[in-house]
C-alpha cells in the first residue's frame, strides 16, 4: 500500500499542466502491515519534483559528450557483429568441395601384401558364382507342387561356353538349379555331368559372354606347405566372401560324401571353409585355381581350421571328360568286397571279395567270392592281397590303385584262396551303365 501512494504521488504532477509548478509535501511511509504499537513509526523524507528535473537536465549537458562515444563504440561493436555472421553464413553455403580445404584427411595407406589380397579379389569375383538348389516339395495340405531350396553352395566360371564347375554334393537331389553371379544376375542351370566318385559336378548357364570370365587354372603338383592360398565363396548364403590362410597339409585321403569311394592327393588348409563354401575356387597368390573346396574336419559342422579341397590336377582330367562325355569312364574289377573291419577281425590282410558276377571283369577272369555250402557253413571268397604288384591292405589301397588305370587295362590280381596264393590276370572294363 505504500509503494501504491507513493507511485500515485509521483505521476499525479506529469498529469497537470506545465506551466504550473506545485511543490510535493514530504511524504511519510508508514508500515501498515502491524499495529504502530509495536513497529515504531518511520519517516522518509523525498526531494521535490523541480529537484529532480533540474538535476536531469544538468547531467545531460555534460553526459553528451560520452554518449556520443558510447555510441560510436556500439555501432562498431554492432559492424562487427554483422561481419562475423555474414562470413559465417557464407562458409556454410559454400560448396563441400569448397570446404574441404579446411580439413586435413590423411591418405589410407595399403602395404603391398593387402594391396595385392584387395586386387585378387576384385579379378576373381565375378569368376565366383552362388549356386541354390530347388527340390520338389509337395504341400499336405494343400497338394500343391511348390519348389522349396534344400541347399546352396558355391561354383566358379570354367570356360566362354558357360559351364560351371562345382561339387556334386552341392547339386544332389536337385530338380532345378540357379546360378546367381556378383553383379546378382540369376540363370537357370543344366547338369552336363558328374562324378560322385570325385565329388566333382558341370553345370551349363546360357548367359551372356560378357558375364562369363573363366577363373585361371593352375597347378597342384607343384604345392608346398606353408605357401598361402585364398577362398572365395558363398559361406552361410553370404555371397563373395574372402578367407586366407595357407597350405597346412598336402596330399591327405578323405572319403566321397555320395560314395564312399576315397579321394587321393586333397590339400589340407586353415582357410576358414564353412557351409556354403563348398564348390568354391581354392587360389594361389597369383589367383590361379589350385583346388575346389570341398569339405571340412569339424564336430560343430563350422570351421576348425581343417578344410579339404580336391586338386586342380584331378579336377582338369574330370571336368574335361565330362565336358566332352557327359559322365567319367572310370576302370572297375566288378566285385563287391566286405568292410575292411570284417577283415581284420579274420586277421588277414587285404580286401575280401564278397560278389563277382559272371559278367564282370573280375568273374570272367575267375575270382572266388565267398558263399556258402551245402551245410550252411561260410566259405570265404578270395582275398585280393595286392593289384599289379601294389600291396593292397585295404579298399582304400584298391581304389587308389584303379584311379591309376585305364579301361581296356589287364592288370595282375594276386589273391589270397585258401591256404596259396594266386596271381589272376583281369581285363579292367567300365561300369555297367558307361558302356
Amino acid at each position: 500500500m505504500a509503494a501504491y501512494s507513493l507511485l500515485s504521488t509521483l505521476s499525479s504532477p506529469f498529469s497537470r499542466s506545465p506551466n504550473r509548478s506545485p511543490k510535493l509535501p514530504p511524504l511519510s511511509l508508514t508500515s501498515t502491515s502491524k499495529p504502530s504499537f509495536l513497529f515504531p513509526t518511520r519517516k522518509l523524507s523525498l526531494p521535490s519534483l523541480h529537484s529532480l528535473i533540474f538535476n536531469q537536465s544538468k547531467n545531460s549537458s555534460n553526459n553528451n559528450s560520452s554518449n556520443n562515444c558510447i555510441v560510436s563504440s556500439a555501432f562498431d561493436s554492432f559492424f562487427i557483429l554483422c561481419t562475423s555472421l555474414a562470413l559465417s553464413f557464407s562458409l556454410f553455403v559454400t560448396d563441400v568441395g569448397a570446404a574441404s580445404a579446411f580439413v586435413v584427411t590423411p591418405p589410407r595407406k595399403l602395404q603391398s601384401d593387402e594391396l595385392a589380397t584387395v586386387r585378387l579379389f576384385q579379378e576373381n569375383t565375378p569368376s565366383v558364382v552362388y549356386i541354390t538348389n530347388l527340390a520338389v516339395r509337395q504341400d499336405a495340405f494343400t497338394l500343391d507342387v511348390l519348389e522349396v531350396p534344400q541347399g546352396s553352395g558355391s561354383g566358379f566360371v570354367w570356360d566362354t561356353d558357360g559351364h560351371i564347375v562345382t561339387n556334386y554334393h552341392v547339386i544332389r537331389g536337385a530338380s532345378d538349379l540357379k546360378v546367381t553371379f556378383a553383379d546378382q544376375t540369376t540363370y537357370d542351370a543344366k547338369v552336363v555331368g558328374f562324378d560322385q566318385d570325385k565329388d566333382v559336378a558341370v553345370l551349363r548357364v546360357d548367359a551372356p559372354k560378357d558375364k562369363l570370365r573363366p577363373i585361371p587354372i593352375g597347378v597342384s603338383a607343384d604345392l608346398l606347405v606353408g605357401q598361402k592360398v585364398y577362398a572365395i565363396g558363398n559361406p552361410f548364403g553370404l555371397d563373395h566372401t574372402l578367407t586366407t590362410g595357407v597350405i597346412s597339409g598336402l596330399r591327405r585321403e578323405i572319403s566321397s560324401a555320395a560314395t564312399g569311394r576315397p579321394i587321393q592327393d586333397v590339400i589340407q588348409t586353415d582357410a576358414a571353409i564353412n557351409p556354403g563354401n563348398s564348390g568354391g575356387p581354392l587360389l594361389d597368390s597369383s589367383g590361379n585355381l589350385i583346388g575346389i573346396n570341398t569339405a571340412i574336419y569339424s564336430p560343430s559342422g563350422a570351421n576348425s581350421g581343417v578344410g579339404f579341397s580336391i586338386p586342380v590336377d584331378t579336377v582338369s582330367g574330370i571336368v574335361d571328360q565330362l565336358v566332352k562325355f557327359g559322365k567319367v569312364t572310370r576302370p572297375i574289377l566288378g566285385i563287391k568286397f566286405a568292410p575292411d573291419q570284417s577283415v581284420e577281425q579274420l586277421g588277414v590282410s587285404g580286401v575280401l571279395v564278397l560278389d563277382a558276377p559272371a559278367n564282370g571283369p573280375a568273374g570272367k577272369a575267375g575270382l572266388r567270392p565267398t558263399k556258402r555250402d551245402a551245410y550252411g557253413r561260410l566259405v570265404l571268397g578270395d582275398i585280393i592281397t595286392s593289384v599289379n604288384g601294389k600291396k593292397v591292405t585295404n579298399g582304400s589301397d584298391l581304389y587308389r590303385i584303379l584311379d591309376q588305370c585305364k579301361v581296356g587295362d589287364k592288370v595282375t590280381v594276386e589273391v589270397l584262396r585258401g591256404d596259396h596264393k594266386e596271381k589272376i590276370p583281369v581285363i579292367l572294363e567300365p561300369t555297367p551303365d558307361e558302356t
